[in-house]
């Protein structure tokens, strides 16, 4: 912060996330609020609420009900925008909230169980095109989303019908990996994240990921989709959005905190930890951003005919 801020924080600060602790977005505040607190950059406590469910849009639902109140930012995700298009929310990113900032993205793992007949992408790739009715995959937060857009430019590729896997939606994304686990599900598309606990005791296998180069630690070894000869490199990001008519000033204040906050060891620790790959975004390019990220999920949606409004 610079002493010249024309707004600070004069109470507590609520950071909202839309999943169970442990989930996603969960994830993503307990990290900014370890950031914040480690070289003091609010003057002010900070906390973490959850407001989970409905796959996240009752946390939307909440911070639609602190207009004006810049004492309150959630994380959050492509999925405010997704849920938008697909008709599923009433919330429109810009319209109803103030976008402040993307703070990184977590590329998407499909994963099997160890003993799977699905041994790598090319396995998966081979099902989709002869029987894509006959996969069931789980995933998190809700259908349309990037790793709902992920799974469908991966079928498209195969030639295999993108309305046809069988889809199985979680609130969280370690259900998603626990349904997998129980052998209800033949593939979860998670965040890479996610299934690090089961990846490392060897009782599930990665077989794709969806990031333009390959991650590193436990999925050194896991080829990308686009090594694979597949066109899928999506990315789930996450950011931070505050109440709708917030002040430039305030505006102004937590485009800087947010900003101050990703430089920190602490969260770039967090980022070599979970996975997540840096990508701050705020102001003029991340309004541009946004634009071009829901014309081009608008698309993909408009061919799993889930797409609703533009």
């Amino acid at each position: 912060m610079t002493a010249s801020s024309a707004w600070r924080p004069q109470r507590e600060i609520e950071i909202v996330a839309g999943t169970p602790p442990g989930g996603g977005l969960d994830r993503a505040a307990r990290a900014l609020l370890m950031a914040i607190e480690s070289t003091r950059l609010l003057e002010v406590p900070a906390r973490v609420n959850n407001v989970p469910g409905d796959g996240a849009r009752k946390c939307w639902a909440y911070l639609a009900q602190r207009e004006r109140d810049p004492h309150v930012v959630a994380i959050s995700s492509a999925n405010l925008t997704t849920d938008f298009l697909l008709g599923a929310a009433q919330y429109d990113h810009d319209r109803d909230f103030t976008p402040l900032a993307i703070l990184y993205t977590e590329y998407i793992a499909f994963v099997a169980r160890s003993d799977s007949s699905l041994k790598n992408g090319a396995d998966l790739v081979a099902r989709f095109a002869a029987r894509a009715g006959s996969v069931t995959v789980a995933l998190s937060t809700s259908r349309g989303n990037p790793n709902h857009i992920a799974l469908a430019k991966v079928v498209r590729n195969s030639g295999g019908d993108v309305k046809a896997p069988k889809i199985r939606v979680f609130d969280s994304a370690l259900d998603a990996v626990a349904d997998v686990a129980a052998g209800n599900a033949d593939v979860c598309a998670v965040t890479a994240a996610s299934a690090v606990k089961e990846i490392a005791s060897e009782a599930m296998r990665p077989l794709a990921v969806s990031a333009p180069q390959r991650l590193a630690g436990l999925y050194a070894q896991t080829p990308t989709w686009i090594e694979q000869s597949v066109d899928c490199a999506v990315g789930a990001w996450r950011g931070v959005t505050g109440a709708r008519g917030i002040t430039p000033a305030e505006t102004a204040f937590w485009e800087t905190a947010l900003a101050k906050a990703v430089t920190m060891k602490a969260w770039s620790e967090e980022l070599a930890r979970l996975y997540w790959t840096p990508m701050h975004v705020d102001g003029a390019a991340l309004r541009e951003h946004l634009g071009r990220e829901r014309r081009e999920m608008a698309s993909v949606l408009e061919d799993l005919g889930l797409l609703k409004h533009r």
